[in-house]
């Protein structure tokens, strides 16, 4: 068993890595080989697309999950399954053509239709990556995952060395990468399960698996629009050029955040141990763990700020340093909310406050679109970023309020002085240094004298690290 696991978890890991490292090599060849308007017009389109596919699944994807990994037979779920991705997805896609006679002033809708017909074989190859999830076949899993962006970062890497890199030849290797992994994943799928793929419409089956994912359903809705109202509405409401600034400076913020994914999925099991049975757990040791994850995630803040400008401008030729230094300025200072704020969350999902949990979506969510409706008609990319900025804020601000372990209170304090810190080092180290690298290494050093000041960084901090390990 433990050997299974260990395999499972290199293949899982593998996946990831080769995606990441594949969807930043795609990123920054469009961003830098692409016009802003073409590079807009496409994060637009996958914008539209994420969202859209999104709430088409439903929440059936994790429910399927979730099924098959309590042993329930696949043949009774899968073929529902892929009647339900079939019938969403073409209709769906009809809508979306028929739109193309509505909406001929959206200069856009060509690149949204042809984006759009290669997301729908991703939608429908859906059922066999989240069966390989709840089968853990983590092997097979990641042979389906990596083939889209694997051929999109092979292709795109061919055109640039072919001086190739235009608006149609992207278009076109996206759509072949997609309808690759479509065509790769099925056939995998089919080799290493025992199991006939079959399309078979069961009314009774199909609506007990729709009435069982309909609460999953309203938080699949929510962080589809979390996830990229404000990137459709810059693309709607300003132009695709200041879609392609943001959705750079968005990218790199979300890349920013590796640290807090590598250590999210190990609170979980950790906290669910912690709180099992109504114990009382030692809120010295939580205290201190928040305190650790502030430092992480305002030092992040400091690279970032100080390295943007001068390194961003160069590496794309100047289209997206400069042009985005108050935007992601505005955006990195999420990030000491996103680590508080998933600290919070994995201790009120340890104890099953699920409907609270859904509460700070629905806060988040409403914060999130006022100000994006209010401040980028007004102030544009700022506006965008200062209303995702003011969502977590009012996450945050919930959590810290329906926290019932009071000495964790005193969390958002500890956010408020790493932050602070962070932002006089990169902005003091920008003034006392005209060298980009010495500004950088005066930054963090700046930062560790104001950590070491402020007791949020202490000598006895590496003795009670090592006894958490």
């Amino acid at each position: 068993m433990r050997r299974a696991l260990i395999k499972n978890l290199s293949a899982n890991t593998l996946q990831l890595i080769i995606n990441q490292l594949a969807g930043l090599i795609i990123f920054y060849i469009i961003s830098k080989g692409l016009d802003k308007d073409s590079f807009g017009e496409i994060n637009l389109a996958l914008a539209l697309m994420l969202a859209g596919f999104n709430i088409l699944s439903f929440g059936i994807d994790q429910i399927a999950v979730r099924k098959l990994a309590s042993g329930e037979n696949p043949q009774n779920i899968l073929p529902v399954y892929l009647c339900h991705v079939l019938i969403t997805g073409f209709a769906f896609y009809l809508l979306l053509f028929l739109g193309r006679f509505m909406f001929t002033s959206l200069s856009a809708y060509d690149v949204i239709l042809f984006i759009g017909a290669g997301k729908l074989m991703i939608y429908f190859s859906t059922p066999f990556k989240q069966s390989a999830i709840g089968l853990e076949r983590f092997k097979l899993l990641a042979g389906i995952s990596i083939v889209s962006n694997l051929v999109r970062a092979i292709g795109l890497i061919t055109l640039a060395c072919l001086h190739q890199i235009t608006l149609i030849n992207v278009i076109i290797i996206f759509i072949g990468g997609d309808i690759l992994e479509l065509t790769v994943g099925t056939c995998l799928f089919a080799l290493n399960t025992t199991f006939p793929i079959s399309i078979q419409w069961n009314k009774n089956r199909y609506t007990a698996l729709i009435k069982e994912s309909l609460p999953q359903f309203g938080v699949t809705i929510i962080t589809s629009a979390l996830a990229r109202f404000d990137w459709i509405f810059i693309g709607l409401a300003l132009s695709a050029a200041k879609l392609a600034e943001y959705s750079f400076a968005y990218k790199v913020f979300e890349l920013s955040t590796m640290p807090l994914l590598a250590i999210a999925p190990l609170l979980i099991p950790w906290f669910t141990r912690l709180f099992k049975d109504g114990n009382q757990p030692d809120t010295e040791r939580l205290k201190f763990l928040v305190r650790i994850e502030m430092v992480i995630a305002a030092f992040t803040i400091v690279l970032i700020n100080v390295c943007w400008a001068p390194v961003i401008d160069h590496i794309t030729d100047g289209k997206y340093g400069g042009v985005n230094v108050l935007t992601i300025f505005m955006l990195t200072l999420c990030i000491p909310l996103q680590y508080l704020t998933n600290f919070l969350w994995t201790i009120n999902f340890a104890k099953g406050r699920l409907k609270m949990i859904f509460h700070a979506f629905v806060i988040t969510l409403i914060v999130n679109v006022i100000g994006d409706l209010i401040l980028i008609p007004i102030f544009k990319n700022e506006g965008a970023a200062f209303a995702y900025l003011a969502g977590y804020i009012a996450q945050t601000a919930f959590y810290i309020y329906k926290n019932d372990l009071k000495e964790l209170s005193r969390a958002l304090y500890t956010c408020i002085i790493c932050t602070a810190c962070a932002c006089v080092s990169f902005w003091g180290a920008k003034y006392l240094f005209t060298t980009n690298w010495i500004a950088v290494a005066g930054s963090v050093l700046i930062y560790a004298v104001l950590l070491l000041a402020t007791r949020q960084v202490r000598l006895t901090d590496k003795d009670k690290i090592l006894g958490m390990t």
